[in-house]
């Protein structure tokens, strides 16, 4: 399993979410990622998920 890193931010800059994503490749973790930012009805903020090697692969302004 690889640790993947989200970052979920208010419009001032404020982090909201600074947690790690555990998932076996990107697919997976950008799927927990989307349904984690849901449920707590996040999704609309500003987020990213980067890789544990530094590679983003999922962001909303």
């Amino acid at each position: 399993m690889k640790i993947y890193k989200l970052t979920c931010f208010e419009a001032t800059g404020e982090k909201i979410i600074d947690e790690a994503i555990e998932a076996k490749n990107d697919i997976e973790a950008k799927n927990k990622t989307e349904v984690l930012l849901k449920e707590k009805k996040l999704y609309n903020k500003t987020h990213r998920l980067v890789t544990p090697d530094g590679n983003l692969i999922l962001f909303k302004a």
